[in-house]
C-alpha cells in the first residue's frame, strides 16, 4: 500500500513521469506506459503488472486512429471495461499537458467507479503516487496541470468543461440530452476523445441504439465502433456465443462463473448483460413453473415462530396485501389480501379490518419486524409503531429504486436457486404471474404490464420486500452468533 490518502498533500513531485524511448504511436505508447507504471488494481492478477490482451490492443488501435473523436464500445459485463477506461484515464493524466479527464455516468456513484479505480492504480505505483493529489471528489497531477472529475448525467452540470478525455460509463442509462451535452465538448482540443463503454440498452429508442446503428453502417470515420455480441437465435447455454460476446472468457472471466450466472439469472437479463444482445424492454418476471417449483404446502408456519411481514396498502383500486416470511429457512406465506370485487365499484379497503389483522399477526407470531410501504397509510403505521415499537414497525417505500432493485434481484435469485419456498397461495401466484420486469441501474424492478392495468402485483411486491427483510435479519443473527464475549473483569 502507498502512503497516498485523500485530502491535502504535502510536497508533490512536479517532474513528468519518464517516457524515454516510448513509441510515438499513441496506442503503442499507452501499452508501454501501462506495462511500465500500472499494476492491475483488482480482480484476476491484482497487484501484478497490467498487460493488454490482443483484443484490447486492437481496441486501442481503433480508438486512437487518426481523426477519431467519438467512440462506442458495446461489450458484456465482467470484461474489464472499467479497468480499461481507468488505464486510459491514468495515461492521459500523466502524459498530456493540462489534461482534463471527466467521467460521466447515470449518477455520482456510478461515475465514481472509474474515478476510484484510477485512484487505486495511482496508489499502487510509487512513481505515479508521488506526483498526484488524490482528493475526495477528484484527482490532480500538479506537475502536468492535469485533473480528473466524476460527473452525474445532468446536462446542466456538463457545461463549461474542456476535457481531453471524456469517458461515458454505461451509455444505456444516458439520455439523448446528456449525450448531446457531452459531445458538445468535441473540437475544443485537437486530440480530444469521447469514449462510451456500455452493455446494450433495453430500449430500442435509446441514444445508444442510434449510435450502434451508426457504428454498424461505418459511414463516419470520426466515429469508432466496436461490439462483442452473439447470435440471439442460439440458446443461452451455447458456449460458442459466450466466446463471441466475452473476449475475456477463460482469461479473467471464468467459464464456471458464467455457468453459475446462467442458473440464477433470467434469460432476457443473461442475454443482455452477459451476451451483449438487444432484448425487449419488459418481460415476465418469473414463469408460472419457476414459481410453482418453490411451492411447499407442507411447510407450516407455527404460532410463535419468528417472522417478518411486509404491508402494502391501497385505498380502493389496487390490492392491499400483507405477506410474511420466516427468518430461519425462509418461507413466504400470505397473511391477508384485500382486493376490489369486480361487481362493486364503490368498494373501499376496510381499514379497521386491516388493523385487526395486524393485531392478530403480532399476537400469533414472534414478529421481528413489520415493514410498510407508507403511501396512504402513514396514520395507521404511526399507530402500529406506537403500539408495537418503532424498531419493529418501519417504513419501506417501494417506489425507491435503489432499494427495490437489489431486493428484486435477490428474490429472483432465491426462487431460481431454491433458497426460498412459499405456501402455494393462488392469489400470490397470480400476482407473481402478472409481474413484468424493467431494468434500472440498481437492478431489475417488477412492475405492472401497464400503468392502469387491472392485473395486480401488490402481493408479489410484498413477497420481495418480506424476503429482503427476512434475509437481512437472518444475516444479523449470524453476525451476532459470531461475536465472541470476553470477560472484562467487571
Amino acid at each position: 500500500m502507498s502512503n497516498v490518502r485523500p485530502g491535502p498533500k504535502g510536497a508533490v513531485d512536479m517532474t513528468p513521469v519518464p517516457l524515454t524511448r516510448f513509441p510515438k504511436d499513441k496506442a503503442k505508447r499507452i501499452e508501454r506506459f501501462a506495462k511500465t507504471y500500472v499494476l492491475t488494481p483488482k480482480g484476476e492478477g491484482v497487484r501484478k503488472p497490467f498487460t493488454f490482451r490482443d483484443w484490447q490492443r486492437d481496441l486501442l488501435a481503433g480508438l486512437f486512429a487518426p481523426g477519431v473523436r467519438q467512440a462506442l464500445v458495446s461489450i458484456a459485463r465482467a470484461n474489464g471495461k472499467s479497468t480499461l477506461a481507468a488505464v486510459l484515464a491514468v495515461y492521459d493524466l500523466f502524459t498530456t499537458e493540462s489534461a482534463q479527464v471527466v467521467v460521466v455516468a447515470s449518477d455520482q456513484r456510478q461515475a465514481g467507479i472509474i474515478l476510484n479505480t484510477v485512484k487505486r492504480i495511482i496508489e499502487l505505483s510509487p512513481e505515479l503516487a508521488k506526483r498526484a493529489r488524490l482528493l475526495k471528489g477528484h484527482i490532480e497531477i500538479p506537475g502536468m496541470g492535469s485533473e480528473m472529475y466524476a460527473l452525474p448525467s445532468d446536462p446542466g452540470a456538463l457545461q463549461g468543461w474542456d476535457p481531453s478525455l471524456c469517458l461515458v460509463d454505461e451509455l444505456h442509462f444516458v439520455t439523448r440530452d446528456v449525450w448531446e451535452a457531452v459531445t458538445g465538448f468535441a473540437g475544443k482540443r485537437p486530440d480530444s476523445l469521447t469514449l462510451a463503454i456500455s452493455t446494450p440498452s433495453d430500449r430500442h429508442d435509446s441514444v445508444m441504439k442510434t449510435l450502434v446503428d451508426l457504428g454498424r453502417e461505418s459511414v463516419d470515420p470520426s466515429f469508432f465502433f466496436r461490439e462483442w455480441t452473439s447470435d440471439p437465435e442460439h440458446p443461452t447455454d451455447c458456449e460458442h456465443c459466450w466466446e463471441s460476446a466475452n473476449p475475456a472468457l477463460d482469461d479473467f472471466l471464468s467459464r464456471d462463473g458464467l455457468r453459475s450466472v446462467l442458473r440464477t439469472m433470467r434469460e432476457p437479463s443473461f442475454r443482455r448483460y452477459r451476451l451483449a444482445q438487444w432484448v425487449a424492454p419488459s418481460t415476465a418476471w418469473l414463469t408460472p413453473d419457476q414459481w410453482k417449483d418453490r411451492e411447499d404446502r407442507k411447510r407450516i408456519v407455527h404460532p410463535r415462530e419468528e417472522v417478518v411481514a411486509f404491508f402494502d396498502g391501497s385505498f380502493s383500486d389496487d390490492s392491499t396485501a400483507l405477506v410474511g416470511c420466516t427468518i430461519n429457512d425462509p418461507h413466504l406465506f400470505v397473511i391477508a389480501l384485500w382486493e376490489k370485487p369486480d361487481d362493486d365499484p364503490a368498494w373501499r379497503v376496510p381499514r379497521v379490518d386491516v388493523s385487526r389483522v395486524i393485531d392478530t399477526m403480532f399476537r400469533t407470531y414472534r414478529v421481528r419486524e413489520l415493514a410498510c410501504d407508507p403511501f396512504g397509510y402513514r396514520e395507521e403505521i404511526a399507530r402500529w409503531a406506537r403500539k408495537y415499537g418503532r424498531d419493529r414497525v418501519i417504513e419501506y417505500p417501494t417506489h425507491v429504486r435503489g432499494r427495490m432493485g437489489p431486493a428484486t434481484d435477490k428474490a429472483t435469485e432465491a426462487v431460481l436457486e431454491g433458497h426460498v419456498t412459499h405456501d402455494g397461495n393462488p392469489d400470490l401466484a397470480r400476482h407473481v404471474a402478472n409481474c413484468t420486469v424493467t431494468h434500472s441501474k440498481y437492478g431489475d424492478l417488477i412492475v405492472k404490464d401497464k400503468v392502469k392495468s387491472a392485473h395486480k402485483i401488490d402481493a408479489a411486491v410484498c413477497a420481495v420486500g418480506a424476503y429482503d427483510r427476512a434475509t437481512f435479519h437472518a444475516h444479523q443473527k449470524k453476525k451476532t452468533r459470531g461475536l465472541k464475549v470476553v470477560n472484562s473483569g467487571w
